[in-house]
């Protein structure tokens, strides 16, 4: 068995089950498909002058101003996410007890919390305490909380991944640890853990839409809108989807195209 992989290679009967199964699933699938178009047809909501409000240019602009919104969300969260994974990471993995259990507790509590309710902490709890945060700042702080705690077990992850000896090497050489740790390890975990980190930008993204509940006119909260204004609610949700799906498919060809680049890499002759 090749370490590329988790399991043994399949056997020419378990190709086989696995190729009626999918064939299976393909029919109930293609079956389930062909009842929502009839009911929709059945309904109207097949009819032209619906999805008409697609083409319009007023109401997609007012759903590409919503993707904006999403994108700066998305690119902001990220961004402090990132920065406070990385810190949690390494309090994770200092040897100062008093840094490192006090990092793991945040990193499993706030994994472990809905997101949800981290946004209702900060819609409904700070106010409570006498703290007024924008709407903006409400989602973005409550993502970072959230998705701050997953880059932090991730970077974790790539850090131990990268060979003991490229820090005994940095050692060796006279470096501090902050030294070795900001520029000799964190680089090579970082470009290893591109394809993961793209990937879970890719969920900060999703985790945005959560911006209706807040009231911020981010793309899915612009769908409800546009629904509500053209009474085309199906049509409306279908265009914020296929936004949704354009850019989330976009960042995870990037991530994919990361992880081939690595693989070459680690695959070429030295």
């Amino acid at each position: 068995m090749n370490d590329d992989i988790l399991f043994d290679a399949l056997g020419p009967k378990a190709k086989a089950r696995l190729r009626t199964v999918s064939i299976l699933c393909g029919i109930v699938l293609l079956g389930l498909l062909a009842l929502v178009l009839v009911k929709l047809g059945a309904s109207g909501q097949l009819d032209p002058a619906r999805w008409a409000i697609l083409a319009d240019g007023a109401m997609l602009r007012f759903l590409l101003q919503g993707l904006a919104m999403t994108l700066l969300v998305g690119v902001v969260s990220t961004v402090l996410s990132v920065a406070i994974g990385v810190l949690l990471a390494l309090g994770r993995l200092s040897r100062k007890r008093w840094l490192s259990w006090p990092s793991a507790a945040v990193i499993e509590f706030f994994r472990a919390m809905p997101l949800l309710l981290i946004l209702f902490f900060f819609m409904f709890g700070l106010p409570l305490l006498g703290v007024r945060v924008p709407i903006f700042w409400q989602l973005v702080l409550a993502i970072v909380a959230h998705a701050g705690a997953i880059f932090a077990e991730i970077v974790r992850a790539g850090i131990l991944a990268v060979g003991r000896g490229q820090s005994e090497a940095g050692h060796a050489i006279g470096l501090r640890h902050w030294e070795v740790m900001t520029f000799v390890v964190l680089p090579q975990a970082a470009r290893a853990l591109a394809p993961a980190l793209i990937s879970q930008t890719v969920r900060v993204i999703k985790e945005s839409s959560l911006g209706y509940v807040v009231g911020i006119a981010e793309l899915l909260n612009n769908g409800k809108v546009l629904g509500e204004f053209s009474g085309d609610f199906i049509q409306a949700y279908v265009g914020a989807g296929l936004l949704y799906i354009v850019v989330n498919i976009t960042l995870s060809r990037v991530a994919e195209r990361l992880a081939n680049r690595k693989k070459t890499l680690v695959r070429e002759p030295s």
